[in-house]
């Protein structure tokens, strides 16, 4: 009986052992391109609470204008500060807006945070990635 339950034992270890590396593919973490976005009124970044997804594989994840933002991503390799900027009459009202992004681009780790004097400025300067508000 002893040399039935160590065979059956073996047997249920060898399954788990060949289910281990397909359980672990299926739960880990999809590689791509992803951004948490967020915009705060102010000089504080907000928090990963308020922000908005951002897939680019495919363009997706809650973002009013995925396409356009994970294009201009593509564009300057994911970089962030590589976007360029845009032609912009802003006005001169000082209402400081800070916009925050983490996560992964090509896998690698993006963080990225930068407070503009306005939502005009952030605009101009990051394209439709900020543009988190559908306009």
């Amino acid at each position: 009986m002893k040399t039935v339950g160590a065979g059956l034992s073996a047997a249920a270890l060898l399954l788990l052992a060949g289910a281990t590396p397909a359980a672990r593919a299926d739960t880990a973490p999809e590689p791509g391109n992803w951004l948490m976005l967020g915009v705060s009124h102010g000089d504080a970044p907000a928090g990963a609470e308020d922000g908005t997804l951002l897939r680019c594989d495919p363009p997706g994840g809650g973002h009013p204008h995925a396409e356009e933002a994970c294009a201009q991503l593509s564009a300057a390799d994911g970089r962030i500060t590589a976007l360029p900027a845009q032609d912009a009459l802003c006005p001169m009202i000082y209402a400081p807006v800070t916009a925050h992004a983490e996560g992964m681009w090509r896998d690698r780790p993006v963080t990225w945070t930068e407070t503009f004097p306005n939502t005009c400025a952030l605009r101009a300067r990051t394209g439709a990635l900020f543009a988190l508000d559908g306009t």
